[in-house]
């Protein structure tokens, strides 16, 4: 026992003292390695960190929310056909949907415009989400009125000219900490009372506002914008009753829907059901092929590197052949021999994995300081670079160090 570790404490030290000795090119030989090893913990860090805050934010809309809608919620490119001749939604499902669905607690109608114009006084915002809703959605969307009031049955009644806005619109319109309760703004022309301010809710998961949004009173929006009303309908955001009863809200307004759609049995739905869930679960497949790419493009870079390790050793085996018969000649044996040099082919590829969990690190919190994509280095990602780039060595070191320790040492000690 203290012989074996007498042996790997020596061979350790000849490791350590060749890539010393060499030094330019040990970092050559590795270079390959930390770019693979980069790519990898760079790409990992900023994927984790969409994937988090993607989380927490439909986490942040409210865990039980389920909502139904003629467009799917994850798209990428443009609409298949099918989607594109969807019939909408329109209010008079909303209202089937409270009356034959009793796993749900609460519906919220909910319709959008985008091309608004926000005005008061002389300051001025756009490129805002400009809502028509109930009374129910903030319950439905997990928001909460910060200061002022939300809106009522009276104001949806009378489609009354009031406005509940967000924290960053009333940052823009009144700056300096005004007051926006009561105050009169205008939109696309028309004057709106300020009645309420949603409470701050910070970033979206790709950096942008959940808090650049305007509510007004459902009736009033249809009014003032019945052809968006027409055109795009609406969504129905809904809160079943209890959190054990998501599946049976999804179930029971999937149902009524079919049933005014006119859908037969054997037809898949023309409609989209969103949950926090089955977002988190799709955009999990979404970046699980990025993963999965990023894998395929990183093990190219990583087999180059250890392909040009393992040349490397080679050639250091070739240099090293008369220290090798000398070493043989003092009694070292062939397993001596090829635990050094297997060592040092990991030790090389572990120094590049480091050298790549540091440079990858920083690239990751780079873009995370420079653009808003979120970036997190986790540990796991950390260990499986060392593994990998460790095992790496020692794949592509075993044919070097069996050259090595197969060496005679009669031949060896002549060699020039």
């Amino acid at each position: 026992m203290k012989r074996n570790f007498s042996t790997l404490r020596e061979a350790l030290q000849q490791a350590f003292l060749s890539i010393r000795t060499n030094k330019l090119r040990a970092f050559l030989t590795i270079l390959g390695i930390v770019i693979g090893v980069m790519t990898v913990i760079g790409m990992v860090a900023i994927i984790q960190g969409l994937n988090q805050s993607m989380v927490d934010r439909l986490q942040s809309m409210g865990p039980h929310l389920v909502q139904f809608q003629s467009e799917e919620p994850v798209q990428f490119g443009r609409p298949s056909a099918e989607e594109r001749m969807r019939k909408p939604l329109y209010y008079e499902d909303a209202v089937a949907i409270r009356q034959f669905c009793p796993a749900i607690e609460s519906v919220s109608a909910e319709v959008y415009h985008w091309n608004v114009t926000l005005k008061y006084k002389n300051e001025k915002t756009t490129g805002l989400s400009f809502g028509g809703a109930e009374p129910t959605f903030d319950e439905c969307n997990n928001l909460f009125v910060e200061s002022g009031r939300f809106l009522t049955e009276a104001d949806i009644q009378h489609a009354t000219f009031v406005v509940v806005i967000g924290d960053e619109v009333a940052n823009s319109l009144f700056p300096g900490g005004v007051d926006p309760i009561g105050k009169i703004i205008i939109a696309n022309g028309y004057k709106f009372q300020v009645i309420g301010k949603f409470q701050k809710k910070g970033s979206s998961f790709m950096g942008g506002s959940n808090d650049n949004y305007v509510v007004i009173p459902f009736t009033t929006f249809v009014k003032l914008f019945p052809e968006t009303y027409r055109k795009n309908g609406l969504h129905i955001a809904t809160i079943p009753k209890a959190a054990n009863l998501v599946s049976a809200a999804v179930d029971q307004g999937t149902a009524v829907l079919r049933r005014r759609r006119g859908l037969k049995a054997d037809k898949p739905n023309d409609f989209a059901v969103m949950t926090p869930d089955n977002l988190i679960k799709t955009y999990n497949q979404i970046t699980g092929a990025i993963y999965l790419v990023m894998i395929v493009i990183s093990s190219i870079g990583l087999m180059v590197g250890g392909v040009g390790v393992m040349n490397i050793m080679l050639v250091s085996v070739k240099e090293r052949t008369r220290e090798i018969g000398l070493r043989k000649a003092l009694g070292a044996s062939s397993g001596d021999i090829l635990l050094q040099f297997l060592i040092e082919a990991v030790l090389l590829c572990l120094i590049g994995g480091v050298l790549g969990i540091g440079v990858g690190a920083m690239v990751a919190a780079l873009v995370k300081a420079v653009s808003p994509l979120p970036a997190r280095v986790s540990p796991g990602a950390v260990l499986a670079a060392v593994i990998v780039s460790s095992s790496i060595g020692l794949f592509f070191g075993i044919f070097p160090a069996r050259k090595a320790a197969k060496q005679d040492p009669i031949l060896a000690l002549h060699y020039e």
